[in-house]
């Protein structure tokens, strides 16, 4: 009975998911290709985005949405729209597109598609993955002429070798006003019918993530704080008696002592908003001083057996500030995997189940009477490892469990980008958790996607999953048939999911097909770096079930990326929590920085946030290095270099030859002097260009090596936010006098950029072409009167010579004595934070929307695409 009822709950699950995926493939697929190519050329002199928004049929983002109906109606809309940004991003790509010839095999209707076999080269077979979208056309693309007969698919997968089986929609009636015309698709519909001829195949990008904020998006409903995601306001419980069993939760002593030895006043206060509620059962957010730019974090309570929405809405004031922030997510983590409450010294009643409950509880403890593997059966290696534990340096430590201990919540965290979410799993298994004893252990994570970082592959999905096989394997052999590989490895899939006490995902994989096959459902999500996400990617890990989320932002670090300039005109890339926030929520700034030397954190803090931001306790001295003897490396140092700023035809973004050889030279000087950076991964090269990063990867390769190359980690300013090395050298690129300096100029680029170091911040610019900025101006300016601006000539290497490095030692001690006496003579006065208006920000926001659309779509950075389903 109650392995029916979980089966039907999962197929009631997928159903759903099938609808929306259906409903999804029918607006997409019935679009006609070239009509959208050649609209798109003929508004290519429309530049600004706020040209392309008039006249258009999207509806702008409102702070609050009156009902179901409207949300969806502007989101699917506006999701739309970015789809086929993304489906002309992949026919402007260079060297990406090429057709393949293919063969009909099989074409036949079901439902309302059609599902057509194609012979393709066993080579070619292997460029395509499930749900890519591609288009199948009877003439061959880029031979002078349009072609007559064609249509999208979707790859739905690869038979074989050399087969792809593709999905059609070919219906006269569908609705979108960019379908194909009834009469081509009656052609296209003829030719698949008729003699076997050649057609021709191209891949235009990949639709999972798409297809998953969609499924998503349609299914926002169903969840218990959809009145909150709508209103934007606290919602009561629809429960009287709910008020009843609001009591305080309480923090383990041990645990409290722990958190707070380790945690700010800032984070205190914040961990201790968790547990505040009124009389109502409503989280009580106390009044504090309030600063505009802030991150956002909701709270989605359980209250007896009914869901209580509540919001919270933290300022972590900036990227810098992600030490913190992490940390607070490691102490969410330590609080949700601690079973405690107020009461435990009462006498404790058994728990009362149903027959229906008890069944799931049996099942769950003998996941073999569900079609898995009898443990009992498994042939246990002389060793005595069975494959259920880790065995790699990484492996986690045993945790003692006592008999009145309940079990642990089943956490789910995110976050956009795979290098993101790697640098949450390293924290985690690095730093671990406390048990409400306040005792160190490390939990069951489990890290589930593509391109995970070498640092955390001990607990990877691959890495678990062929770990358990290898105790299984005999058994699996000797199971017959039946007990295929395949089937084997998404058992184990689903077992590790359903065991672990953390699971860490991108928020678009967390839609991947085995989470909707778990048996257990999370209780909480924590999505880090939400700010980079737009609403329906938000709302992707959500569908699982969850009882409480936590979102954790930065405004003033760079948006989600959005394609569709159309789509950003009408507030698509605006995040859910700055959606909050804009709806008037209060907030709690935590405004104390870990990772930055106190002279790397001056400007931001003065530039950004009005001084407000603080050093935690012996950040000076921790970050202090011993390169920094010499003043030209740091800790923070302005290289201005009249360099030349180039642009390929056709292209959106930019190189500086000039400043990709002087980083080169500068990076050479620096480990040769200190030889034990060489060795290490501690430096960082990033610009905003995704040009300039190629060449300098190109250059680094050609001169150093691969091998060496490699520790240095070069990537865009967009594609390493959330990261952060020792040394940073950052390259502005655009060196012309009194000339935009295109999307450089976004504050929230400049803020990432000048907060990525530990230790050294170096900035690589032209200080004339920068200034034409207000915010590069006055970092030019902060960089002179600080005495941090070296001016740079060829040849480059002569500023490293050991006569200047003599030089700049006399210098710096004489700097140093004139910075005491200045800060003697100075009263020590305490920055104030005044109230801002909000409105304000969104002006200044509002005033990069309408510049260098192009650049921003081509050059932020490596996109984590997350291809391949499982």
């Amino acid at each position: 009975m109650g392995t029916n009822a979980m089966g039907a709950a999962r197929q009631d699950r997928a159903a759903q998911v099938a609808s929306h995926h259906t409903r999804l493939q029918k607006s997409v697929l019935a679009w006609d290709y070239i009509r959208i190519v050649t609209e798109d050329k003929a508004n290519q002199k429309k530049r600004k985005a706020s040209d392309l928004a008039k006249g258009s049929a999207l509806r702008n983002v409102p702070d609050k949405f009156k009902d179901l109906d409207e949300y969806l109606e502007v989101f699917e809309s506006l999701l739309l729209e970015e789809c086929r940004a993304q489906i002309l991003r992949g026919d402007e790509e260079e060297g990406a597109r090429q057709c393949h010839m293919v063969a009909v095999i099989q074409c036949e209707r079901v439902n309302e598609f059609h599902f057509v076999k194609l012979a393709i080269d066993a080579g070619e077979c292997q460029e395509y993955y499930e749900n890519d979208l591609v288009l199948l056309s009877k003439e061959q693309l880029g031979q002078g002429k349009l072609p007559s007969t064609y249509a999208l698919a979707n790859v739905e997968s690869r038979e074989g070798q050399q087969a792809l089986r593709i999905r059609m929609y070919l219906d006269k009636e569908a609705e979108t006003g960019i379908s194909i015309e009834n009469d081509a698709s009656d052609k296209v519909l003829a030719s698949l019918s008729g003699p076997k001829t050649a057609w021709w195949i191209l891949k235009l990008c990949n639709m999972s993530t798409i297809s998953r904020e969609y499924t998503s998006l349609r299914s926002v409903g169903t969840l218990p704080f959809v009145k909150t995601i709508l209103s934007a306001s606290l919602v009561e419980s629809d429960d009287p008696e709910s008020a009843k069993d609001s009591g305080q939760w309480t923090i383990p002593p041990s645990l409290l002592d722990h958190l707070n030895h380790t945690h700010n006043v800032s984070q205190l206060q914040a961990i201790q908003l968790l547990n505040w509620r009124d009389d109502k059962g409503r989280v009580y957010c106390p009044t504090s001083e309030t600063f505009t730019l802030n991150h956002t974090l909701f709270k989605i309570s359980v209250v007896r057996r009914r869901l209580v929405v509540h919001v919270i809405l933290w300022s972590l004031s900036r990227g810098h500030l992600e030490q913190a922030r992490h940390k607070l997510s490691l102490a969410f983590s330590a609080l949700f995997c601690t079973p405690h409450r107020n009461g435990d010294v009462s006498i404790q009643h058994k728990l009362e189940l149903t027959s229906t409950k008890r069944m799931d509880h049996w099942i769950k403890a003998s996941p073999w009477l569900n079609e898995s593997v009898n443990p009992r059966d498994l042939i246990m290696p002389m060793d005595g490892d069975d494959g259920f534990f880790p065995t790699s340096t990484n492996q986690f430590r045993p945790e003692s469990i006592a008999a009145k201990r309940k079990h642990r919540k089943h956490v789910l965290v995110c976050a956009p980008s795979n290098s993101a979410l790697d640098e949450i799993v390293l924290r985690l298994l690095n730093t671990g958790l406390r048990d409400e004893n306040g005792q160190a252990y490390t939990p069951n994570v489990v890290r589930v996607g593509l391109n995970a970082h070498h640092s955390v592959s001990a607990v990877t999905m691959d890495t678990l999953v062929n770990q358990r096989l290898s105790g299984v394997q005999k058994s699996v052999v000797s199971a017959g048939p039946k007990a295929s590989a395949g089937m084997e490895r998404d058992r184990c899939r689903i077992s590790i999911l359903d065991e672990a006490a953390i699971v860490c995902s991108t928020l678009s994989f967390s839609g991947a097909g085995v989470f909707l096959r778990m048996n257990r459902g999370f209780d909480v999500v924590i999505i880090d770096e939400a700010a980079q996400a737009v609403e329906p990617s938000t709302l992707v890990p959500l569908v699982h079930g969850c009882r409480q989320v936590f979102l954790v932002g930065d405004p003033l670090q760079l948006p989600a990326t959005v394609l569709s300039t159309k789509a950003v005109s009408h507030g698509y890339g605006m995040s859910m929590f700055k959606r909050l926030q804009k709806a008037g929520y209060p907030v709690k700034m935590l405004k104390t920085q870990y990772r930055m030397h106190p002279l790397i954190r001056a400007f931001p803090s003065k530039e950004f946030y009005e001084g407000a931001l603080e050093d935690g306790d012996d950040v000076e001295r921790v970050t202090s290095r011993p390169w920094h003897e010499h003043r030209c490396f740091g800790p923070y140092t302005f290289f201005d270099i009249d360099g030349e700023e180039s642009q390929p035809p056709g292209s959106g973004s930019w190189v500086n030859k000039d400043e990709v050889e002087f980083v080169l030279v500068l990076y050479r000087h620096l480990v040769a002097l200190y030889p034990e950076l060489k060795g290490s991964p501690t430096v960082a090269v990033i610009s905003p260009y995704k040009l300039q990063v190629k060449l300098l990867r190109q250059r680094f390769t050609e001169v150093l090596g691969k091998e060496t190359a490699r520790l240095v980690d070069i990537n865009t300013v967009d594609g390493f936010q959330g990261r952060e090395k020792d040394i940073a050298i950052f390259s502005c690129v655009r060196a012309t006098e009194g000339k935009s300096i295109g999307f450089v100029s976004d504050f929230r680029r400049m803020n990432v950029g000048l907060t990525r170091a530990r230790a050294s911040m170096l900035v690589v610019g032209c200080a004339k072409a920068l200034k034409i900025d207000k915010h590069w101006r006055n970092l030019v300016t902060s960089s002179i009167e600080r005495h941090r601006l070296y001016k740079v000539t060829k040849p480059f290497h002569a500023l490293f010579n050991d006569q200047s490095l003599e030089n700049m030692k006399k210098l710096a001690e004489q700097y140093e004595e004139e910075e005491a006496k200045r800060k003697l003579a100075e009263p020590d006065t305490p920055a104030v934070i005044t109230d801002v208006e909000d409105t304000n920000m969104d002006e200044l926001l509002d005033a990069y929307a309408d510049e260098d659309v192009d650049e921003i779509a081509e050059n932020f950075g490596d996109v984590d695409e997350d291809v391949e389903d499982i």
